[in-house]
């Protein structure tokens, strides 16, 4: 790899811990099309593609990235979802031709930030969207992990998880076992544009997609929040109006202190009615209530 200047670096995560399955078999295609909200013939050996898996109701199951290897298709998710991910993929295999395996230590698996895709030594290439600009998973042997790791910290900075979620949150990206979970639907975590194609064939949930996007409106809806006196904030908190009832409006699920807006800032789940930006609304602490405005996202 050529040597850039410290300013010119881009970034590069290890994901290796997420959970990885691979599909096989005649029927994979049509099987696992059938299971996610995105159309299965956009990902490829060099590009991945985002979707959800979902129950009957349209909640999720599952937030995943799905790329083609050869004869398979791999999916990877967080690392909670490795036994339940796929469990809830063979619940639905009937008459099909279809082998899913947990190949999750079969591979390393890192993404770098970049315009141009990078050119390790050793690595399988997959162009992917993980964050708000498009990126590149390399994919390689294990054994290969701790030197592929120092030949891209040659080229390109690290980030940590903990600066990851960081910069998660300033882009408005929802997580699983945060922002995403078995109660949420895609479009209340703003997925839709991300993960769901409207023309493709049927998917399990799809007819509660359909329906909220001919109606147009969801119960709740993941928003930016800053806390206007600089307080920080805490996951969980409950949402109310400031005055009046205190009506409950919503909760957070993710927060930071943003040092590139200098601000405490949140993600969390606003009721209809109080999702609108410019809304001042208060987060509960056991201590006090602290002035929160709501946001468009992204934060940057």
């Amino acid at each position: 790899m050529t040597q850039r200047s410290e300013t010119e670096r881009a970034l590069f995560l290890d994901l290796s811990a997420r959970a990885k399955l691979r599909v096989a078999g005649a029927d994979r295609f049509r099987f696992l099309n059938g299971q996610i909200t995105n159309d299965l013939q956009k990902a490829s050996e060099t590009a991945a593609i985002e979707a959800c898996v979902l129950n009957a109701k349209g909640k999720l199951n599952a937030h995943i990235f799905i790329a083609a290897l050869g004869e398979s298709l791999l999916i990877d998710a967080e690392p909670e979802l490795r036994e339940t991910l796929r469990v809830r993929l063979d619940r639905y295999v009937i008459a099909d031709d279809v082998q899913i395996e947990d190949v999750t230590d079969e591979f390393s698996l890192f993404h770098v930030l970049t315009e141009e895709p990078p050119a390790p030594d050793s690595g399988r290439i997959v162009s992917a969207r993980r964050f708000a600009r498009r990126g590149w998973d390399i994919w390689s042997d294990p054994a290969r992990h701790d030197a592929l790791r120092a030949d891209l910290s040659s080229e390109f900075a690290f980030v940590d998880s903990a600066a990851a979620d960081v910069m998660r949150i300033e882009q408005g990206l929802p997580r699983w076992g945060r922002e995403l979970t078995e109660e949420i639907i895609p479009i209340e975590a703003n997925l839709e544009q991300r993960t769901i194609d409207y023309q493709k064939g049927c998917y399990i949930g799809q007819e509660v997609i359909s329906r909220i996007k001919m109606s147009g409106q969801t119960n709740k809806r993941l928003c930016g929040l800053i806390s206007l006196n600089n307080t920080p904030l805490q996951p969980g908190m409950k949402l109310v109006a400031p005055s009046g009832s205190g009506k409950e409006a919503g909760w957070l699920t993710s927060v930071t202190r943003s040092q590139r807006l200098g601000k405490e800032i949140a993600l969390g789940y606003v009721k209809r009615g109080f999702n609108n930006s410019a809304t001042n609304l208060n987060a509960l602490s056991p201590e006090a209530a602290i002035p929160v405005e709501v946001v468009s996202l992204p934060f940057l």
